[in-house]
């Protein structure tokens, strides 16, 4: 249980459209010349998603458990422009791009200050418990039209 003087991770924020979540680069983040292992850029992103959609007031965990459904990652594309470095202090930028009744595309770009370090974007599918796509909760897709807009 948590108390009230205890720190909360942070979920990043909505500034318009657009979620901006805070990244710092550990060691444990780099390889061996010292820059930030390509795959921990995925790594920054999912977790960018995940707190844009918590933010968003979509609760994953309760739909999961109450056997309505999962996101699943159907395709990611990304572009490496410059490395990020020890102690770097990053920024996820996430925007939803296109929504449909299975699918939800999120553009994605992660900063330093004013410097584009990595971009791209990642299409998630609604699926049922056995792994079959299945309509995404209504009010799920309002929330992400509203966001788009």
């Amino acid at each position: 249980m948590s108390s009230a003087s205890e720190p909360v991770p942070a979920s990043g924020f909505f500034t318009g459209g657009e979620h901006l979540f805070p990244v710092r680069v550990y060691y444990e983040d780099t390889d061996l010349s010292g820059v930030v292992y390509h795959a921990n850029y995925l790594r920054y992103m999912e977790r960018a998603r995940s707190d844009m959609l918590r933010v968003a007031g979509i609760d994953q965990r309760a739909a999961h458990e109450a056997g309505i459904g999962s996101y699943a990652v159907a395709q990611v594309a990304l572009r490496y422009r410059a490395p990020a470095r020890l102690d770097d202090a990053l920024t996820v930028r996430s925007r939803i791009e296109q929504v449909s009744a299975v699918r939800c595309a999120i553009a994605q770009s992660i900063w330093r200050e004013e410097t584009l370090l990595t971009d791209g974007g990642v299409t998630v599918a609604f699926i049922d418990p056995l792994g079959r796509p299945r309509r995404q909760p209504s009010d799920w897709i309002d929330r992400f039209n509203q966001l788009s807009s």
